[in-house]
């Protein structure tokens, strides 16, 4: 090739190219003359295309060539010489890149001094190249041209496959949030997913990503429901408490506006549940967004508050389920006279056992909604007999019995997972681990768990509770029981897990005893 400047030579020492340079274009150069290299990195020396330089990796060889570029899959154009090793080492070269490793986006400029061993005409119908030039025939203008055209047809290309790739993980992210159902989990799924999406452009680095999704209390203000980083610390306190200035002029100008935000490396996703309910996701730590990266926040930001709808429904439900259980289990606390919010230490004493025991979250959680429906069928059983004060008559006895089959009877029906465990519960609470229990004098392992625990939980309250039958017991002597009556009517592990968590169900009893 013939440079403009023939008494200008020199050689110099390639870029490190070890990892992603956000800063520079890439060029492989390909070609076994060295001079070749040399003077193509001096003419490119100075080269800037939208304010970026370029990065040269020099390969001597169409193997060394293909090494390169399994380490340098970012590089935006080859300058490949034909004859190398081999008559046809630079068209080889095109096939391994382009149907072995399936890099379609490098452009790849066919660079020959001998053009009687590779024919234009034949090269360009039979190779996926992108241009092809003699050497003789390139300039330092040309040379500039051709690099330039190249360069904007892989940046358009890399464009659309970001934005490709973009729309393929808001599809996948948005398949993920739908799936989460409580509103914590669902508040960190969209933040981890935001970073994702926003990970798919090399030219950004979210190592110190920071940020946090909060939600608007009527009366103080958006709260952090979750959040990511340096804000992990800060969930449940209001935002005024923790933010900047800076930051807070972001959100209220989000917030009033009732538009996204984005500044330098941070940015604000505002949106509005159909229920008035208003949220907030913000994301610090990251580089400038792109046009594209905006884009597809934006159009993620119309999934998640379809999402945020749907969950604060689907939460509507659940907390309507949740009114109905603890009522119509108060019914049956008052109608028996049993006082001193036993249902709900109960609920609560199950979920504390449930995941000490090794039950999940979701598992402990319905357990807990559904353990004040444990005595749910004393609702058929008489006045004269739920509320006598003297000791019931074995009759009597075998009528109080009858309560957790009627309870059975009256939920077994329902496809709803708490009226599902409601049902088990109803009908297990009463079974002992040896088997002397009823109504169906189950024993061991073939109590349900959520029968077990809810029949320790059951009886360390009722025995701490005054009763019209019976005064309440002395903590101390509750205690005694219920190691004596580990194996026989309760399961051994769990009285184990009580004892550990004694100081836990403690305050609960105090807390709602108050």
């Amino acid at each position: 090739m013939q440079a403009n400047n023939d008494s200008l030579s020199f050689v110099s020492e390639d870029l490190p190219s070890d990892t992603y340079n956000a800063d520079k274009w890439k060029i492989l150069i390909v070609d076994d003359d060295i001079e070749v290299h040399n003077v193509t990195k001096m003419v490119l020396s100075e080269f800037v295309f939208e304010k970026k330089g370029v990065e040269i990796i020099s390969a001597y060889s169409g193997v060394e060539a293909i090494d390169l570029m399994k380490l340098h899959t970012d590089t935006a154009i080859i300058l490949l010489d034909v004859v190398m090793e081999e008559d046809d080492s630079g068209l080889r070269v095109v096939q391994h890149i382009r149907d072995i490793l399936k890099n379609n986006m490098v452009r790849i400029i066919l660079r020959t001094g001998q053009p009687g061993e590779a024919p234009e005409e034949k090269i360009i119908i039979e190779y996926d190249i992108n241009d092809y030039k003699e050497k003789t025939e390139l300039t330092v203008q040309k040379l500039y041209t051709t690099i330039i055209s190249a360069l904007r047809s892989y940046r358009d290309i890399m464009t659309i496959e970001h934005s490709k790739k973009g729309l393929e993980k808001i599809i996948e992210a948005s398949a993920n949030i739908f799936e989460l159902q409580s509103m914590k989990e669902f508040a960190i799924g969209v933040l981890t997913q935001i970073v994702a999406l926003l990970g798919i452009n090399k030219n950004s680095l979210y190592c110190r990503t920071s940020g946090f999704a909060a939600t608007k209390d009527s009366e103080n203000g958006f709260y952090i429901v979750a959040a990511t980083g340096d804000y992990n610390k800060y969930v449940d306190k209001n935002i005024k408490a923790i933010v900047q200035d800076e930051m807070l002029n972001l959100i209220e100008t989000a917030y009033t506006e009732k538009r996204n935000v984005f500044s330098n490396d941070k940015f604000i996703v505002y949106f509005q549940s159909k229920n008035g309910v208003e949220n907030l996701i913000y994301m610090s730590g990251i580089n400038e967004l792109s046009k594209l990266d905006i884009d597809l926040v934006e159009i993620f930001s119309v999934n998640v508050s379809i999402a945020f709808d749907n969950l604060y429904l689907n939460k509507e439900i659940i907390d309507t389920q949740k009114e109905i259980i603890f009522t119509l289990g108060e019914i049956v606390e008052a109608r028996s006279k049993e006082t001193g919010n036993h249902v709900r230490k109960v609920a609560e004493y199950c979920k504390v056992l449930a995941l000490a025991y090794g039950l999940g979250e979701s598992q402990a959680e319905i357990l807990k909604l559904a353990a004040p429906m444990h005595d749910i069928g004393k609702l058929a059983v008489p006045d004269s007999i739920l509320m006598k004060p003297g000791k019931l008559t074995t009759e009597e006895f075998e009528v109080i019995k009858t309560h957790t089959t009627v309870g059975y009877e009256l939920l077994k029906n329902s496809q709803r997972d708490i009226m599902k465990a409601a049902v088990i519960i109803a009908l297990q609470h009463h079974e002992k681990y040896d088997g002397t229990g009823y109504p169906s004098g189950l024993a061991g392992d073939k109590i349900h768990i959520y029968g077990r625990i809810a029949a320790l939980a059951d009886v360390f309250d009722a025995l701490g509770s005054e009763r019209v039958y019976k005064q309440a017991w002395p903590i101390e002597d509750i205690l005694v029981y219920l190691k004596e009556q580990s194996g026989r009517h309760f399961d051994p592990e769990l009285v184990d897990i009580f004892f550990d968590k004694l100081d836990e169900i403690l305050a609960i009893k105090n807390s709602l005893d108050a």
